[in-house]
């Protein structure tokens, strides 16, 4: 269900501060995102991409994508109810599936149903049977910028029957303004538990306390201080329901902090040891850990666990999946 990319539309917005975001319509994707640093002579990039929108939609880690139906990784690449089992597409060479399929929402045009110039608001259909799901689903992205460095994410879904979703946003950040070696960032998690998994990232068992393990960022540290900052996990946020701290992450330099709120129950932490394989703004291949992502979304492989102290990721026709996610940049 891929689509031809040679036309993709562009949106910018921009607030007071001069934060200036600019979207893409293929995956409801965040493309560049650029901060005005005091003293410095151009603002600097904190996302990583590709120089056009086009290399950018050729790149295949998911930069700054809309992920959907359902974020990070279904085991077996099939979800199970009711004594019903529907397969799904798995990614190709795995037996499991990946951020919804190989083509999932990443890979779609959105239709820009509202463009303004500090908001906009992006729509998917999503048919029955699509990447192996059930139901009919129509999904929405409105990206805000309120003011005062500040971007609000608000992701909502209906659907005509039962079926899992779990959306998120997937981009990079590096707020030294290079695509180089982001594991000095300062980075500090909201988080008590982690969730073990095995070396295909499937989840091992029960929830395990940060306390005492590399995976401990309950107060702020280097990314690379501990396991030489490789990391691919999922954490239990702290707090109770609605908006709520996540993660803070602050640029090598500690001149940029980003500070991330967020409605959804758990946060993925990758840094982005894979990235080789990708093309940055300047037209070259990406060194390793030249960003790290900071997924918020319910813990992978959510169909397979009703146990875990989540919300059920199963939505039912006439509800609506609705969550929130704040990003604050700051700068000195």
């Amino acid at each position: 269900m891929s689509q031809h990319a040679d036309d993709i539309e562009t949106c910018t917005l921009q607030d007071e501060t001069g934060l200036r975001l600019t979207l893409l319509d293929w995956g409801a994707t965040w493309w560049s995102l650029q901060l005005p640093v005091p003293g410095e002579s151009r603002p600097r990039e904190l996302l990583l991409g590709g120089a056009t929108p086009q290399a950018h939609r050729d790149n295949t880690a998911y930069f700054g994508a809309t992920i959907g139906r359902m974020a990070n990784r279904i085991a077996g690449a099939s979800i199970e109810r009711d004594g019903r089992r529907w397969p799904l597409v798995p990614q190709p060479g795995s037996p499991h599936q990946l951020h919804g399929g190989p083509e999932g929402f990443d890979r779609r045009r959105w239709t820009v149903v509202a463009s303004a110039p500090r908001q906009a608001v992006f729509r998917l259909h999503s048919p029955d049977g699509d990447q192996g799901y059930p139901g009919a689903v129509t999904a929405e992205a409105t990206v805000s910028l309120p003011g005062q460095g500040v971007i609000e994410l608000e992701l909502r879904a209906t659907t005509t029957a039962p079926t899992p979703v779990g959306l998120t946003n997937h981009a990079y950040f590096n707020l030294d303004g290079t695509a180089t070696d982001a594991r000095q960032h300062g980075l500090a998690i909201a988080a008590e538990q982690v969730l073990p998994v095995d070396e295909a990232l499937i989840p091992l068992g029960p929830l395990r306390p940060v306390a005492g393990t590399p995976f401990d960022f309950r107060a702020e540290r280097p990314v690379g201080r501990e396991a030489e900052g490789v990391y691919d996990h999922a954490f239990l946020l702290a707090g109770g329901p609605g908006l709520r701290p996540a993660a803070t992450l602050a640029a090598t330099d500690g001149r940029v902090r980003l500070q991330i709120e967020t409605t959804l129950p758990a946060l993925q932490l990758y840094t982005g040891a894979h990235l080789a394989r990708q093309v940055g703004r300047d037209g070259l291949r990406l060194p390793p850990f030249a960003g790290i992502a900071l997924e918020p979304q319910f813990l992978p492989d959510s169909p397979h666990h009703p146990e875990w102290p989540q919300a059920s990721c199963w939505l039912e026709p006439g509800q609506t999946w609705s969550h929130r996610i704040r990003y604050t940049f700051t700068c000195t």
